[in-house]
């Protein structure tokens, strides 16, 4: 059921991003024969017009119910790394093909994953905000208070695929030991010192002084980081999370960061997004949040584009998709 037909229409589905612009602007003859394409920017605007499409492009905007309504739907294209918010089960029932964009964001992701090593060893965070009450901190006495560095640190890197292998690399050269802690161990190093199981991940948590997560939410990975895990790391470490907010039980660390037990934290992702605007976690002046914009580039909708027109290649030859889910 996963032919092709000969004039597919793609959908583009982001409530942001210029994914249509993108593939507009590819020349004629790069852009694969016969399509046509529409965009659209809402949940309400995908679910009016999907049983239009043969091919979309979404990631936030997707609703696994639109599954039932898209009879010529062939092919999704996931504009994220992260696919945990499609049915995989419910695609291939309805004979639909699903990738992702493993890939597309790996230099961006590990190089904001080092930007909050850096950004919270540093107190970049509180020198933005002293800036804006116009505080000029003297220097510091209590060696606690103090700016750090990352050379010679250790970092316990959770998820060591394409992201976390180049996050290993760009931290060993600020001169990190890197321990990475992988599902299948055999796999190999991927720019690590030592790889370790997950499941062997509190084995290694007490020589961490940073510890990233850049590892996709599944059922091994939910929850991984909670009150046992954090009680297992140095006291005043630091805690990065690149992957998914229902990798780390938010609670138990909100509690580890108010008892001073960890240092810091950055958060580019949490359990809800946006987060809401009564969680402590925007107050907190040891945590520093961004939007889930790990990832963002100024050239992202261009990368998926490629991506895209590749796997419709894929598709129409019958070829493996390049990040093939389903």
């Amino acid at each position: 059921m996963t032919n092709l037909s000969e004039n597919p229409v793609i959908c583009f589905a982001h409530a942001a991003y210029g994914l249509l612009d993108a593939y507009d602007a590819l020349p004629a003859s790069e852009r694969p024969a016969g399509t046509s394409a529409f965009q659209v920017a809402s949940r309400e605007e995908l679910a009016a017009r999907i049983g239009e499409a043969d091919i979309v492009v979404a990631s936030g905007l997707w609703d696994n119910a639109l599954l039932a309504k898209a009879p010529r739907l062939r092919l999704v294209q996931s504009v994220s790394a992260g696919v945990n918010q499609f049915d995989a089960t419910a695609f291939a029932a309805h004979g639909v093909q699903l990738a992702s964009a493993q890939g597309a964001n790996e230099q961006a992701v590990s190089e904001h994953a080092i930007a909050m090593l850096l950004a919270l060893a540093r107190r970049i965070h509180e020198a933005r905000d002293n800036q804006a009450r116009r505080v000029w901190r003297p220097m510091q006495s209590d060696h606690g208070l103090r700016e750090d560095v990352i050379g010679g640190k250790t970092l316990v890197i959770i998820g060591l695929g394409r992201i976390g292998g180049r996050l290993a690399r760009l931290a060993k050269a600020f001169g990190m030991h890197v321990i990475g802690v992988r599902r299948d161990p055999s796999a190999g190093l991927n720019g690590a010192d030592e790889v370790v199981a997950t499941r062997d991940l509190l084995g290694v948590l007490p020589r961490a002084d940073y510890v990233a997560l850049t590892c996709p939410l599944t059922d091994e990975t939910k929850d991984i980081v909670d009150a046992r895990a954090l009680a297992a790391m140095k006291p005043r470490s630091i805690l990065v999370n690149l992957a998914r907010g229902g990798c780390v039980v938010e609670a138990d660390l909100i509690a580890a960061l108010r008892s001073g037990h960890l240092e810091a934290a950055g958060l580019d992702v949490t359990v809800e997004e946006p987060l809401p605007a009564a969680s402590p976690l925007w107050e907190m002046p040891n945590v520093l949040v961004t939007p889930h914009t790990g990832g963002e580039t100024r050239a992202y909708e261009a990368s998926v584009t490629e991506l895209l027109v590749e796997n419709i290649g894929r598709l129409r030859r019958g070829e493996r998709l390049v990040n093939q889910i389903v």
